[in-house]
């Protein structure tokens, strides 16, 4: 029986996944603080949703651009980049925040770098994945223990978080994010990889970009796989753009509430993430994401009705379970079927399907609400959530013909 840690077996990969994790717990610290600081200083549904607009508009356009990039270039030498810009990044939002100089207008423009370094770190992340392995068959484990590390540092990251806001303010929070980069900086440069050897280009980057662009929309189910994903990343984003509102608001909490309910998500998402990893195929994953997608807007429908914090939790860890199995169980898919030599373009429009659909459905969660109400809002969010699992369904033949032949072809399956 193959181990449910096999990935780690890659020195590499372990030095990543560890520096990753730390550098996550600052991560979600900062995400937590950010809502509630943003929440103190307006009391704002609609600049809730404008922040986070800021924060994933950047996913919109340049993720193609990136992928274009990642397919030429060293994936190494931009993540070590990237990852020095995010902690830059951080430490400015510390050092405003700690001195008494932060402001609606410093937040968002801060949100906005940020969002660029994300557009373009995401796709790369995620085409570097393959290179950090050294058995190709540990591909979808370390796509799962990648998951795995973001939800554990979830449930952690958010619980520190309250704890540190409500002692001590928001500025240590961005401060001790901004010193969790150097963990994965250093996993990063302590990496020994071997020569990249992908053919290099010298077409012109638009051609590239619609050659990817083609061979997505040719292959039904990553077409359907990124269609899926971008339209639950609208229609989910009340989930998580609103819930300070429904801490402090709807719960009757502050930062700590908050806290509990991020933590709750978080475990949830962890839950998903460590079943994915005990998977041993790809196979069937389709049928599963439907269900997950289904499950989670039924609990969002029942989460804006929810006055005790109690259910909440237990509904934010539905939810969480069914948002996080879409996006962990699309990635794996994707990395499985797709060319190597077209990765780095398609994890990049994978990229506008999870984080650039965020910025529109935070600006529409952030009007909706101050126009309907929260529950309101949550109610038709995961109404809308349902209705798409539905579909999603009825893509599943489909696709399940158009994947067969390269099952076949990496020997996942067998020709019956």
């Amino acid at each position: 029986m193959s181990s449910p840690l096999r990935a780690l077996r890659s020195r590499n990969y372990r030095l990543f996944f560890i520096g990753q994790g730390i550098s996550l717990i600052g991560s979600w610290m900062t995400r937590l603080a950010t809502s509630w600081l943003v929440y103190r200083l307006t009391d704002s549904e609609f600049l809730l949703g404008l922040v986070a607009f800021a924060s994933q508009a950047p996913s919109l356009v340049l993720p193609p651009l990136a992928g274009v990039w990642l397919d030429r270039y060293d994936r190494h030498k931009v993540l070590i980049v990237v990852q020095v810009l995010a902690m830059a990044q951080s430490l400015a939002m510390a050092a405003l925040t700690l001195t008494d100089h932060i402001t609606i207008p410093w937040i968002i423009g801060l949100a906005l770098f940020q969002g660029v370094v994300s557009a373009v770190e995401i796709p790369t992340r995620q085409a570097f994945v393959v290179r950090m392995i050294d058995d190709r068959a540990d591909l979808s484990n370390a796509i799962a223990l990648n998951s795995s590390n973001f939800n554990a540092t979830r449930l952690v990251g958010p619980a520190i978080a309250g704890v540190v806001v409500a002692a001590v303010g928001e500025g240590y929070c961005f401060l001790i994010d901004g010193l969790s980069y150097l963990a994965v900086i250093w996993g990063l440069l302590a990496m020994r990889l071997t020569p990249d050897t992908r053919p290099r280009t010298e077409r012109h980057v638009w051609e590239e970009l619609t050659d990817g662009w083609r061979y997505i929309v040719q292959s039904t189910p990553i077409r359907t796989l990124f269609i899926f994903l971008a339209a639950i990343g609208v229609l989910s984003a009340p989930y998580s753009v609103l819930t300070p509102v429904l801490a402090g608001r709807t719960l009757g909490g502050g930062a700590h509430t908050l806290g509990l309910l991020m933590a709750a998500t978080g475990v949830g998402a962890l839950a998903c993430a460590v079943r994915l990893v005990l998977r041993t195929t790809v196979v069937g994953l389709g049928r599963l994401i439907a269900f997950a997608v289904g499950g989670f807007g039924i609990g969002c429908i029942l989460l804006g009705q929810s006055p005790y914090l109690w259910l909440s939790m237990a509904l934010m860890t539905v939810t969480g379970y069914g948002l996080m199995y879409q996006v962990v169980a699309t990635n794996t898919i994707v990395q499985t079927i797709v060319d190597d030599d077209r990765r780095g373009r398609v994890m990049s429009f994978y990229t506008i399907a999870l984080a650039g659909s965020g910025p529109l459905g935070s600006l529409l969660a952030g009007s909706l609400a101050a126009r309907i109400g929260v529950e309101a809002t949550y109610a038709l969010s995961g109404g809308t959530c349902l209705l798409m699992a539905l579909w999603f369904w009825r893509q599943l033949p489909a696709m399940r013909d158009a994947v067969r032949p390269r099952y076949v072809e990496l020997g996942i399956i067998t020709e019956p």
